[in-house]
Formats: structure tokens, sequence, C-alpha cells
């Protein structure tokens, strides 16, 4: 025997020693006196192989056409003695009934809600002759006096009314009932005048009572909240088309997130929502789901969803600023498997069944929404049944290897 065959000998001694017996009655010991061209008792002839039932208890279990009695097991399903699963760190969960609650998370900013959100026009022309709130960013109430405006417009129609009260005081004590109607007719007209120029009632009733026009006029918040833009400065020939002030009410606010394509079966309008901000990560706002954008951001694949939410007293949540969204979903209860189980190659996802005596055969699934560290699964696996979680690309490729070489000529 020269020594190139002791040393494959040796080799191959190591190897099934590896995978299973190493008695000398064992199957190993045959295949190695086959592979070396021995006999293992006189009269034996040198061609004698182990048969494979005898490979087969020697530990040669991974390696195709050695790996089962036929019929016994799929063609792709893999055998794996318990010294290789411990060398391999082949572990397994079990596939059951879990409560899923899912979570979007998404980072906001916080803007102002458009609907408290009041832009004040003068409807004359005239000039600004006093400015009561002179910054952006004042608080104001209901109201309080923003400016005040000199219209020599306003004037006139103001002495129009003081003729026209007159008026109707005289023609109230005609015979004639159709003159006696005019006179207040033309008195409505002028109030009306007055009162689409945003002059209030009870600026109409004390001009009744002093019967002096007044030269200028004032105009008030029509709500509680901040400005937020301001052009009014004093002296300035202001027309209607001009946006004096913007005034925001911020009790509300909204906080507009984009969310991932495949998030967006998970999101309804309704649904409640979470936002923290970070320089105090410790407080929780609580809030809702008010709008989904009907379109998606082609660039980005995400969609624009609008939150709203109650601010607090003191305006915590200011517009512009950065937010933590989450979005909590219960799914209720759903067969899972733990996402270390799942091997996806693009096109299918598969997962190996423990069928027990070291026998894991692949199992195509179905998975639904992926949940934490499991997915819901639709088809393929039943409650109970124990999937691969580590090892499984090693099992995998055994497997694929065994496939790919039980189809070649001679290893069927």
């Amino acid at each position: 025997m020269n020594r190139a065959i002791v040393w494959s000998a040796l080799v191959l001694v190591l190897s099934l020693a590896g995978c299973g017996q190493t008695s000398e009655g064992g199957g190993w010991y045959e295949a190695i006196k086959a592979k070396l061209g021995l006999a293992k008792e006189a009269g034996e002839h040198s061609g004698h192989a182990a048969k494979p039932e005898e490979a087969q208890e020697g530990g040669m279990t991974g390696m195709p056409g050695m790996s089962g009695k036929p019929g016994e097991m799929p063609p792709d399903a893999v055998l794996l003695s318990p010294i290789r699963q411990q060398l391999a760190g082949v572990r397994t969960g079990i596939v059951e009934v879990k409560d899923l609650e899912a979570t979007v998370r998404a980072v906001g900013i916080v803007d102002y809600d458009e609907r408290k959100l009041a832009r004040i026009h003068t409807k004359i022309e005239g000039w600004l002759e006093e400015i009561f709130v002179d910054f952006t960013g004042k608080s104001v109430k209901k109201g309080d006096p923003l400016f005040s405006v000199y219209s020599p417009e306003l004037v006139a129609t103001q002495e129009e009314y003081l003729l026209a009260l007159k008026a109707k005081q005289y023609l109230a004590g005609s015979p004639v009932p159709e003159v006696a109607k005019s006179g207040h007719s033309l008195l409505e007209a002028a109030k009306r005048r007055l009162l689409l120029w945003d002059i209030t009632e009870e600026q109409i009733q004390e001009l009744e009572q002093t019967g002096k026009p007044k030269k200028s006029l004032t105009l008030y918040s029509p709500i509680n909240g901040i400005v937020v833009k301001k052009e009014a400065y004093k002296g300035v020939f202001i027309k209607p088309e001009m946006e004096a002030y913007a005034i925001a009410d911020l009790s509300t606010v909204w906080v507009q997130a984009d969310i991932y394509e495949y998030e967006l079966p998970l999101i309804r309008e309704g649904q409640e929502a979470t936002v923290s901000l970070s320089y105090n990560p410790g407080q929780v706002f609580k809030g809702k789901v008010a709008y989904i954008d009907p379109y998606l951001k082609d660039k980005t694949r995400t969609i624009r969803v609008r939150f709203e939410f109650p601010n607090t007293p003191d305006w915590k949540l200011k517009p512009g600023m950065f937010s933590n969204v989450e979005v909590k979903i219960r799914l209720g209860k759903k067969l899972a498997v733990p996402e270390e189980a799942i091997l996806d190659s693009g096109t299918r996802q598969i997962v190996f069944v423990d069928k027990g005596d070291g026998m894991f055969e692949p199992r195509e699934v179905k998975l639904g929404t992926k949940v934490d560290s499991y997915y819901e699964v639709l088809a393929g696996v039943s409650q109970g049944e124990k999937v691969v979680t580590s090892a499984n690309f090693l099992i995998d490729s055994e497997s694929r290897l065994k496939a790919a070489m039980g189809a070649m000529p001679g290893h069927k």
C-alpha cells in the first residue's frame, strides 16, 4: 500500500468518525475497506462497497443518495445526525398563534392647522394710523384691536348713513306708505354697506348715538392665537389685496409625516397616534390620523399622512418642530413564525420544518404582515410545527446540493 492510499484512508476515517459510529463493526469501516479495495476476510472480492444502509448508519446523512431509504422522505429533505445539528448550531422555533400588534413609526414636522389660520385683510383702501399688535409672534385674543386705518371713502359712507337716518326719521311721518318705506330702505342700504366693510353693529350704534363719523376704522382679531405674519406698519397705504396679518390658533396642530408604501395598508383615517419630541422625550401626546394623501411621492415611494393633535396650554407643540410619530395597529390573533425562520429568495419564501429524527423538510409559505420579530403566515405551515431558526442557510444549501446531485445520472 503506497503512502497516497494511506493518507486517503486516514482522511476518510476522520470524516466518517465525526459523523457517526467509530466501532470497527460500523458501516464506515466496511466503506473504507471497499474504498481501498481490501477484502474484509479471505475470499472477499476487492470491488465490494458498503451498502447504502450501512453508510446511513455511519453518519453520512447529508450527502445525496445516502440519506435514507427510498420512499421514506421527500427528495429535497435533509437528514442531520444530532452531532451535526449541534456543530451547526441548529435551533428551532414553534409556529404558534400570537396576538400581533404592528407599529408604524415615522418622523414628522409640526405644522399649523390650516382650518384655524386667520388672514386679516381690509375691505377698504386707506392709510394705517395706529398699530396695536406690533411684532410677529405676539399672542392675541379674540376681539383684541390689531390696527386702525384712515379711509376717506369710509368717512363719506358714514356721512351717507347719518343722512339716511335723518331722512328715515323725516319720512316716517309721511301719509304716503311708499314714501315712508323708501326712507327705511335707504337707511338699510347704507347700513349694509358699512357691515360689508366689517363695521360692527356696536360701531354703527355708536355712530347713531354720537352723530359724528369716525375718521378711522379699527380692525380686531377674529380668533385666539399667535401672529405668524405681519405686514402692517404705521403710515403705510393699505389695499384690500394686501394681507396685513396672519394669526394661527395653536390649540390644535398638524403633524405631517411620510410613511413607506408597504406600510400603507396598516394606516386608516381615525386611528389613534402618539407623538413625542426630541427635546422632551418623556412626554407623549395623543392624537389621530386625520388625512392620507391620495398619491405617492415617486422618488421616495412614500405617502404623506397628516396627524392631528391637541396642543398644551403653553403650546409645547410648535410649528416647525421635528417629532417622532407612532401608530400601533392591533391585528388580533394570527398564526405567526419567527422572522429568523424565513428564507426569502425574492420570488418565494421557505422554512425548514423539523419532522423529527433529524429530518428537515423545506416548505414554501405565504406570508402576511411583519410585526416586530414575527411574520404572519397565511399558508404553508400549521400551528405547533417546529421550524428551523438558526443554521437554516446551511440546511438550505445542503438541500439544494442534494436535489441537484439527485437529478444527475447515476445519483438517483
